[in-house]
């Protein structure tokens, strides 16, 4: 079986649907990792787009928590108003959606989840406190890599919707279950149609200055 694994979407439906239609015809499985929702403006399409999949199977992320709660709950102010401005715009109905989302899911040798610890692991994280007792494909801090923790594999697929350094490129991986392959793989969308939607969204200046200082590759 060949499944795609990615998450931290973040309502970029623009590289969401690219991302389906690079992979739809070579993959059997769709798995995310969670963070369907929140800062960028389709979240209610990335929600329902998902679930109109019939090969994909999806898992909550902490943003994912944050609808469900109803709150952001954090001191983060970036964040605080990104929630506010896009769950005010949320469908409430897709919350039973969302309550269905599992926490993780295990595929071969492979813990599938949002992140560990509700922490942010980067590809030079100090882990000297984490025990891995399986392998685990994670994502949460949009930055792909693959590290080795004592004996086991520590993946992240980076993020479809906003990569931590280059905000138009869109990272995930390809699981081969029958070869035991894992293939970190990426491709660029098109941002600028992201941020004129939130423009046009009268998103806060605030928003679109954290999207804006973000670096682009250069097609």
């Amino acid at each position: 079986m060949k499944i795609a694994i990615f998450g931290d979407v973040h309502g970029n439906l623009i590289a969401l649907e690219k991302f389906f239609k690079l992979e739809k015809d070579t993959t059997d499985l769709f798995i995310s990792h969670g963070d369907i929702v929140n800062y960028g403006p389709w979240s209610n399409e990335c929600v329902q787009f998902l679930n109109d999949q019939t090969n994909c199977k999806v898992l909550k992320g902490n943003h994912e928590q944050f609808y469900l709660k109803g709150n952001y709950g954090g001191n983060n102010i970036i964040a605080k108003t990104f929630f506010e401005k896009c769950f005010e715009n949320f469908n409430a109905n897709l919350l039973d959606i969302i309550k269905k989302y599992d926490e993780k899911i295990v595929i071969d040798d492979y813990t599938i989840q949002h992140t560990i610890n509700d922490s942010y692991i980067f590809s030079d994280t100090k882990l000297d406190d984490i025990v891995l007792d399986s392998n685990y494909i994670i994502g949460h801090s949009h930055q792909q890599f693959q590290r080795t923790v004592g004996n086991k594999l520590l993946i992240n697929t980076g993020s479809i919707g906003q990569n931590r350094q280059y905000l138009n490129q869109s990272c995930y991986l390809k699981l081969d279950t029958n070869t035991k392959k894992i293939t970190l793989k990426s491709f660029l969308h098109d941002i600028d149609k992201v941020i004129n939607q939130m423009k046009s969204d009268n998103y806060p200046e605030i928003c679109l200055d954290y999207y804006l200082s973000k670096q682009k590759v250069i097609f």
